[in-house]
């Protein structure tokens, strides 16, 4: 069984992101987001419908994770993928949804993430399915296997089928569905830079693997094989890392073995007569993700050890 979600969202917000090139990624946020989100599985069809009068469905994207940020940390993650031009743009958006005064605030939203998004010129909007009431406020589920959910499909992968699409990068992501014409298949979301970052922060329960910290605005998600070399934006691809063990881990004065075990170079403390602080974390076991699919790949780690660490 296989489910789509129909969300509504403004035309704003849709106008500003179809409007970018080529996007990978972008962050369907919440002013609120307190309740969470469970409709959809990792792959499954996010689909954008606007606000009334305009009743259309006029793109989607595949699901991939929800979490609550600080507004700040969303931004500095998405950037504009938020669908908004600057972040006091963004801000001001927030506070609009929230019917809040204006302040500094750094509010919590929820974000819902989403790969390979895809937007429909507007002669190819699919008008909203008579199931979809409409006093619907943020949206409603479709099962594919049935009749309204298959039709609904139907529509999205003739669209997505067309030629003029076939130029977007992200449509890629939509070949295996749109190649079986019809038959809702889940697709594996490839993550953007974005997501990859956030899901890392989440996967490590928003604590340094290394340090334990968890002060939020200083973790990073540190590639193990950079994105330059090939190496993807996978979850197990990444470590979450106090900014500057990331800096050092980037640079090979730090690693991690397939053990899970830190090594630090005796190249800090011959280059910079120093370390002693990052000597101590020496030999301590990492903080490992509760789920096992998320912990650091095996490969990865012994490339960076033989590849990247100054020893």
């Amino acid at each position: 069984m296989m489910m789509a979600f129909v969300a509504v969202t403004d035309y704003d917000w849709f106008r500003k992101l179809s409007s970018s090139p080529r996007l990978d990624e972008v962050n369907f946020w919440r002013p609120g987001g307190q309740a969470g989100f469970r409709a959809l599985a990792p792959g499954e069809p996010f689909l954008f419908k606007l606000k009334a009068p305009r009743n259309f469905i006029v793109g989607g994207a595949f699901f991939a994770h929800f979490t609550r940020l600080p507004c700040s940390l969303a931004w500095d993650a998405f950037g504009e993928k938020n669908g908004a031009r600057t972040f006091s743009e963004f801000r001001a958006k927030i506070q609009e949804l929230k019917r809040v005064s204006p302040s500094l605030d750094d509010y919590i939203i929820g974000c819902i993430l989403l790969e390979q998004p895809f937007f429909f010129a507007e002669n190819d909007w699919i008008p909203t399915p008579a199931e979809f009431k409409a006093n619907t406020v943020q949206g409603r589920t479709f099962d594919l296997g049935e009749v309204s959910g298959r039709r609904l499909w139907d529509e999205v992968t003739q669209r997505l089928a067309m030629p003029r699409y076939s130029g977007q990068s992200q449509i890629s992501a939509v070949a295996a569905p749109v190649s079986r014409y019809g038959e809702p298949m889940t697709v594996t979301p490839r993550l953007g830079q974005g997501s990859f970052r956030v899901m890392v922060t989440d996967a490590y329960g928003r604590r340094c693997a290394a340090s334990g910290e968890r002060t939020l605005p200083v973790l990073e998600a540190a590639h193990i094989k950079p994105y330059s070399l090939e190496g993807e934006h996978r979850v197990d691809n990444g470590l979450l890392l106090r900014s500057d063990l990331h800096t050092l881990y980037d640079r090979g004065y730090l690693t991690v073995t397939p053990e899970y075990r830190i090594e630090v170079s005796r190249r800090i403390r011959e280059e910079f007569e120093n370390g002693r602080d990052y000597y101590a974390l020496h030999g301590r076991r990492i903080a490992l993700p509760e789920n096992e699919a998320d912990r650091p790949d095996v490969t990865s780690l012994e490339w960076h050890a033989s590849s990247v660490f100054r020893r």
